[in-house]
């Protein structure tokens, strides 16, 4: 019998996690919710500013109104699991799309295991969106000769939930 073997340009791994918290307005709680931020995750946020005004809400262009921290690597993973947890390994099936992200949401960040509460901070609700890859999508993001990704080698949304499922354990409803 001949076994059928997975070509590695086929492994799925996990590229990033970005969480976002959107504030709305700007002054105080934004270095809230980058304390915030920081105790999640461990790295430095950015601001995100908005793109444009707002005048019943009160927003000027350009104003600070979230916080966003990108994290990659092995980093990443520790944080995935962390996360799942708090959902309790659940993870919907229409949160992926057809390109291998998907994302969810946390109402309360004091949920995350290892994250505590701080009076100071309060209790503040993020969203995660998380990046499959595999090798070779670098070619959508390089500088000379960009390409896009064959339709045969994009992540499909059931090899997506399939991958969390094997990987990390999670249920995917």
């Amino acid at each position: 019998m001949s076994q059928v073997t997975e070509s590695p340009m086929k492994k799925i791994s996990l590229e990033k996690i970005v969480l976002n918290m959107g504030l709305g307005k700007s002054g105080d709680v934004i270095n809230i919710a980058k304390t915030a931020l920081e105790q999640i995750s461990g790295k430095k946020p950015s601001t995100r500013n908005a793109k444009e005004a707002h005048r019943d809400w009160g927003v000027r262009k350009g104003e600070p109104i979230g916080v966003a921290v990108t994290i990659r690597g092995d980093d990443a993973v520790a944080l995935f699991k962390r996360l799942l947890e708090s959902k309790g390994n659940i993870v919907k099936g229409k949160s992926f799309d057809n390109f291998g992200n998907f994302s969810f949401g946390i109402n309360e960040h004091i949920d995350i295991p290892g994250v505590k509460y701080d009076p100071q901070v309060g209790i503040l609700g993020l969203g995660i969106s998380i990046t499959l890859t595999r090798p070779g999508y670098g070619i959508r993001a390089r500088s000379k000769h960009k390409a896009k990704v064959g339709k045969d080698h994009i992540i499909k949304s059931k090899e997506a939930q399939d991958y969390i499922a094997k990987e990390f354990g999670a249920t995917v409803a």
